[in-house]
């Protein structure tokens, strides 16, 4: 249920923004990547678990191999990278991917993702998502975080609150028509608090289950608001990349 009129989608999408900027601190963008290849690592770990638990995954396996590069990862015994991500779930999945995108990335560029900063961003995007378990989420937020390229990662939480909004229709399931139209609703230096902050929102009030509406920040110009309060939840079928 998305309201048709231009204008008003746009100037909810702005004050939407500048209300959660005064709710939730935003990260420090010079220091949310320090190394493409370790933000890919913890990107795949995060993939359905809860951000603590992938935290952990992380610091367990950046602490059992180091340096944490693709030649590393490649040498190491697939049962350690396994014993270090157990806790976030997925974990032989997810250490059989890390093994082979490290193999990937070792052979075909030269150990090095320092190509999404110099490639044009389509190309950039394209190699990226040639690399085993890198889905358009995954790449977008590469591409994003570390190299400060103007794309808007779309995440569980960043669909939900868009659609909840009434910024995205609730019947659009393609990733790439979700963040195109996202994008059009803000700058491209505003991406980054964007995707932060309907991150923050979706944990904080706006659930998957149980949206706390009568708490939330964005309450007066949420349209879904009223829909939700107070009734039982009706859960949209929203499907899109996990990574």
């Amino acid at each position: 249920m998305a309201p048709h009129n231009t204008g008003d989608i746009s100037k909810r999408a702005k004050e939407a923004l500048k209300v959660l900027r005064n709710v939730f601190p935003i990260p420090d963008f010079a220091n949310i990547c320090d190394d493409p290849f370790k933000v890919l690592i913890r990107t795949i770990i995060s993939q359905s678990t809860t951000e603590i638990n992938a935290r952990k995954a992380f610091e367990k396996i950046a602490m059992k191999i180091q340096p944490l590069t693709p030649s590393r990862l490649v040498e190491a015994e697939t049962k350690d990278i396994e014993d270090a991500l157990r806790v976030a779930g997925l974990y032989k999945n997810k250490a059989r991917i890390i093994k082979r995108l490290s193999s990937v990335i070792l052979k075909e560029f030269n150990g090095s993702l320092d190509f999404i900063y110099t490639l044009p961003l389509n190309e950039a995007r394209e190699r990226l998502l040639k690399l085993p378990g890198v889905g358009p989420k995954t790449a977008d937020i590469l591409l994003l975080f570390c190299a400060r390229r103007p794309v808007l990662p779309v995440d569980t939480h960043v669909n939900r609150v868009s659609k909840r909004l009434g910024l995205i229709s609730r019947d659009e399931k393609k990733y790439d028509a979700i963040r195109s139209r996202l994008e059009s609703l803000y700058d491209p230096e505003e991406y980054f608090a964007v995707h932060m902050l309907f991150i923050a929102l979706g944990r904080a009030f706006c659930r998957a289950l149980k949206p706390s509406c009568p708490k939330c920040p964005l309450k007066e110009i949420c349209p879904s608001a009223a829909e939700y309060r107070g009734s039982h939840l009706r859960q949209s079928q929203s499907h899109y990349p996990s990574h």
